[in-house]
């Protein structure tokens, strides 16, 4: 059974200093690089997200970061401005190790957010995550990366739905925790059969 690594959004806007900072989160960049030679296959995912994004507070007059709102695939959390395509935050920081078998690009629909390697948020569109892992004959993952309660969250529970062995190293990430979302994730991870670590 191949077993790869998922590194999710480990991005300059994630780290200290960056528009949607997650507390240390440049504090999982050393242990993912070393972690990386122990697995078949490493993949990166980065967000990626067009100027004027939906997701963005700025783009709904009235709204600030972290207000909810409704977009036709259900709730939305608003988020500043961040990793937009080809600017410093949307970059995977300096430190981080970047020789990957794939590196996924999300969130590049300006009209759907996508927190899932997996899925954009409506739940249906998918990224083509799953195909190409089917196409190498991997069936078991270990996610690490930011942030814990929302990107590997979701990640994690959609790859445990689509019938993969699934792993979170939470050593290995950092969270938002916004409202209690660190709490009602690892729930829900715990609920999808995603074994914590």
């Amino acid at each position: 059974m191949t077993h790869a690594l998922i590194v999710i959004d480990v991005q300059n806007d994630f780290c200290p200093g960056g528009a949607l900072a997650v507390s240390g989160g440049d504090e999982i960049v050393a242990p993912i690089n070393s972690l990386m030679d122990e697995f078949e296959a490493v993949i990166l995912t980065q967000d990626w997200h067009p100027a004027e994004h939906s997701s963005f507070a700025s783009s709904h007059p009235g709204k600030n970061p972290f207000d909810m709102t409704q977009m036709p695939y259900g709730p939305q959390v608003l988020w500043p401005d961040h990793c937009v395509q080809g600017t410093q935050g949307a970059a995977f920081h300096v430190d981080l190790r970047t020789d990957a078998d794939l590196i996924l690009r999300k969130g590049f629909r300006g009209s759907i957010d996508s927190y899932s390697a997996f899925f954009e948020n409506d739940q249906k569109t998918p990224t083509g995550l799953k195909g190409y892992l089917e196409t190498r004959g991997i069936e078991k993952l270990t996610l690490v990366g930011l942030a814990t309660d929302f990107c590997v969250h979701f990640s994690a529970v959609d790859a445990a739905k689509l019938g993969f062995d699934v792993t979170v190293r939470q050593d290995a990430c950092r969270a938002i925790d916004l409202d209690g979302s660190l709490d009602a994730a690892i729930q829900a991870m715990r609920d999808a059969g995603v074994t914590l670590a």
